[in-house]
C-alpha cells in the first residue's frame, strides 16, 4: 500500500509540474541523436533546452576510487553541455552498497538518482523509486531508440510492469572482442614453460605446480601459485562462480536453471560442481592455494597481486585490476595475466560469452529527485551519440584525433598513459568514468561516422596489449584472448536474461531462507576446501543437506516460478 500511494502522489506532482512548466524543458527530436541543445515542446515551438546549473545527488553501490567530482576533462564538458553536476557518493567497501541502501529504504532518505545493483527491490518496495515509463516516452528519444524492441525487458516484473531502472551496465548489441575473465596465469610463467596447453583444471594445476617448483620465491618473497579473494560478496566472483564456469553452466547468480524446464536449483547441488570444489580442496592440500584465501581482506589480496608473486588467479579483470594496474605502472608487464577458458574436463564448454540480451543493474530516479524531467533528459543526453563518444574516447584534439581515413585514434601519449597508468588516466581524463550514467551501445557497434562507439574493438584492443601479452597470444595462435573461448554464437541468448538482476521478494520467507543459505554457503564452502581430502565428501554432502534443511528446496520452487514468469513476460510464452 505504501508503494502504491507514494507512486500515485508522485505521478500527480509530476503532471502538475508539467502543466506549470508548460513542458518548457523541450523534447528532443527522435531523429536527432547527436545531443544538440535544441528541442520541441508540446505546442510544436522550438525551445532551447534548459542548461542552467543544477546538481543532482547520486549514490553508486559499487566503489569508484577514480571519481574526481566531475573535475576531469570529460566531466567538465558534460557540465558545460548540460548544466548538470553530479554530487556522487559511492560504496567504499566491498559490500555492494547493501547496508547503505537498507538504511535508505528504512529512512526514506534517498539521493536524486541511484545505481542500486541488487538492492533495488528494497527501494521499490519502500515506494522510493520513480516509474520512468512516462518520462522515457515523453522526454527520452535517445533511450527509446537504443532500446527499440527491447523496452519490454525493462519492465520490473509481471505483477509490476513499471520501469524502475535503466540497465546501464548492460550494453546494447554487445559483441565482445576480448576476454577479461576466466583462469589467469602470468605471462612470465607461460614463457618459462614454453607456452603449455591450458584447457583443463589438470593443465592449469600443472602449470602452477611446475613453475613454483622452479621459482619458489619472487623478488625475495614466497611465490604464491594461486590466490582467491573471498572477502564478503567477492567470494562469489573468485571462489564460487568459477564452479559453474568450469563445468559448462552459464552465470545465473546463485542458481542453475534447466534450459528445457526452467527449473532452478542452487548451483552447488550439481554433482560436477562438487568435483570442482574437490579440485580446490586438492590444491589447498598440496600448498598450491594461498593459505590466506579465506581470511585475507580485499586490499591485502590486491597488494599480493601488485607484488607480482601471485602466479594464478581465477577471476574477472575488473576484480583484480587495481593490482594489475600497479604492475603495469611499474613496468612489470610480464607479471600481468593471460586468460584461459579452463574446464573440469574437455567435455565441458565455458559459457562466459553466452548472451543475456538487454538486462542488468542500472540507474534509477528516486521520488526525492528535485526535477525528474530534467534528470531523464540528462540521462537521455548521456545516451546520445555525442555523449557516448565523449564518455568512451574523450575530447577530439585533446585525447583522440581523426586520421585521414576518418578513423578515431587516441593520441600516442594518451594511449601510453591509458595502458601504463590507467587509474590516473581515468581520474584525469574521465574517460570510462561515466558508463553507468545513460544507456550505451556495446563493443562492435558503429556510430554515424562509421567509427566504433567503444574502444574495445580488435585493432584498439591489440594496440593496448603489452609486448608480453602479444607474445603470449602469438604462442597460442590468437589475436585476442576471446579467440581462446567459445563464441557467442555457440549458445542461444538466455530467455531469462541476467538472473542476478531479477526482482525477488524483499521480505517474507524467501529472504529468510536465502539469508540462511548464503550464511551456510559462505561458511561451508571454505570448510570443504580447507578440509582433509579424506573428509571432503562428508563435509560437502553435509553442506548440501544443511542447505535443504534450511529450506532451499522451497526457495528453489519459488525462484523457478519467478523465472517462468519473467520468460513469459519477455517472450510471450505461456508456461
Amino acid at each position: 500500500m505504501k508503494r502504491k500511494s507514494i507512486k500515485t502522489i508522485f505521478t500527480l506532482m509530476l503532471m502538475s509540474s508539467m502543466l506549470i512548466a508548460g513542458c518548457g524543458g523541450g523534447n528532443n527530436n527522435a531523429a536527432d541523436n547527436t545531443g544538440n541543445n535544441t528541442g520541441t515542446n508540446q505546442e510544436g515551438n522550438n525551445a532551447a533546452e534548459d542548461t542552467s546549473p543544477i546538481t543532482f545527488s547520486f549514490f553508486g553501490a559499487d566503489a569508484s576510487p577514480n571519481w574526481n567530482n566531475m573535475q576531469d576533462d570529460v566531466g567538465k564538458v558534460i557540465t558545460e553541455k548540460t548544466g548538470v553536476t553530479i554530487n556522487a557518493e559511492f560504496d567504499v567497501g566491498s559490500g555492494g552498497g547493501e547496508d547503505k541502501i537498507a538504511l535508505m529504504a528504512a529512512s526514506g532518505d534517498v539521493p536524486d538518482m541511484i545505481f542500486a545493483k541488487g538492492s533495488l527491490g528494497n527501494l521499490v518496495d519502500a515506494g522510493l523509486i520513480v516509474d520512468m515509463t512516462e518520462l522515457i516516452d515523453k522526454y527520452a528519444p535517445n533511450l527509446k531508440k537504443i532500446y527499440g524492441d527491447n523496452m519490454n525487458r525493462l519492465k520490473y516484473s509481471s505483477e509490476d510492469e513499471a520501469i524502475y531502472a535503466l540497465p546501464t551496465n548492460s550494453q546494447v548489441d554487445q559483441q565482445s572482442f576480448d576476454a577479461t575473465g576466466g583462469f589467469e596465469i602470468q605471462h612470465r610463467v607461460l614463457k618459462e614453460l614454453g607456452y603449455p596447453e591450458v584447457k583443463t583444471l589438470a593443465d592449469y594445476e600443472k602449470v602452477l605446480k611446475d613453475y613454483v617448483a622452479l621459482y619458489p620465491e619472487t623478488d625475495g618473497q614466497p611465490t604464491i601459485p594461486l590466490s582467491l579473494n573471498a572477502d564478503d560478496w567477492k567470494i562469489m566472483i573468485t571462489v564460487t562462480n568459477p564452479a559453474f564456469q568450469a563445468t559448462g553452466a552459464p552465470d545465473d547468480g546463485e542458481y542453475y536453471v534447466n534450459p528445457e524446464t526452467y527449473e532452478a536449483q542452487l548451483h552447488y547441488k550439481r554433482p560436477e560442481e562438487k568435483e570442482y570444489f574437490r579440485w580446490l580442496n586438492n590444491m589447498y592440500a598440496q600448498g598450491l592455494l594461498d593459505k590466506d584465501t579465506f581470511v585475507q581482506k580485499d586490499d591485502q589480496y590486491k597488494a599480493k597481486v601488485a607484488s607480482g608473486r601471485v602466479l594464478g588467479l581465477i577471476s574477472q579483470e575488473w576484480e583484480y585490476q587495481d593490482g594489475e594496474n600497479a604492475l603495469k605502472a611499474a613496468g612489470k608487464d610480464d607479471y600481468t595475466y593471460a586468460h584461459f577458458p579452463v574446464t573440469l574436463s574437455e567435455e565441458y564448454q565455458d559459457h562466459s560469452f553466452q548472451a543475456t540480451g538487454i538486462d542488468g543493474y542500472g540507474i534509477s530516479i528516486t521520488t526525492a529527485c528535485k526535477d525528474p524531467v530534467r534528470a531523464i533528459k540528462w540521462l537521455d543526453w548521456m545516451t546520445s551519440e555525442e555523449a557516448q563518444v565523449l564518455k568512451n574516447w574523450g575530447i577530439e584534439g585533446t585525447h583522440y584525433t581523426v586520421n585521414a581515413d576518418g578513423k578515431r585514434e587516441f593520441l600516442p601519449e594518451v594511449l601510453e598513459k591509458k595502458t601504463k597508468d590507467f587509474n590516473n588516466f581515468t581520474k584525469e581524463t574521465g574517460i570510462e568514468q561515466y558508463a553507468i550514467f545513460g544507456q550505451r551501445y556495446g563493443d562492435g557497434v558503429k556510430d554515424s561516422t562509421g567509427n566504433y562507439y567503444t574502444t574495445r574493438f580488435p585493432e584498439q584492443i591489440v594496440a593496448e596489449y603489452s609486448a608480453a601479452e602479444k607474445e603470449s597470444l602469438a604462442a597460442y595462435n590468437a589475436t585476442t584472448w576471446k579467440d581462446l573461448f567459445p563464441a557467442e554464437d555457440a549458445f542461444p541468448v538466455k530467455e531469462w536474461g541476467a538472473l542476478y538482476n531479477m526482482p525477488v521478494p524483499t521480505d517474507g520467507q524467501y529472504q529468510v531462507i536465502y539469508k540462511k543459505t548464503q550464511d551456510i554457503i559462505r561458511k561451508r564452502i571454505p570448510e570443504a576446501v580447507l578440509s582433509k581430502p579424506a573428509d571432503f565428501d562428508k563435509v560437502y554432502d553435509a553442506f548440501i543437506a544443511e542447505l535443504n534443511k534450511a529450506g532451499a528446496e522451497d526457495m528453489e520452487k519459488e525462484y523457478t516460478e519467478l523465472v517462468k514468469k519473467r520468460v513469459s513476460l519477455w517472450t510471450g510464452k505461456e508456461l
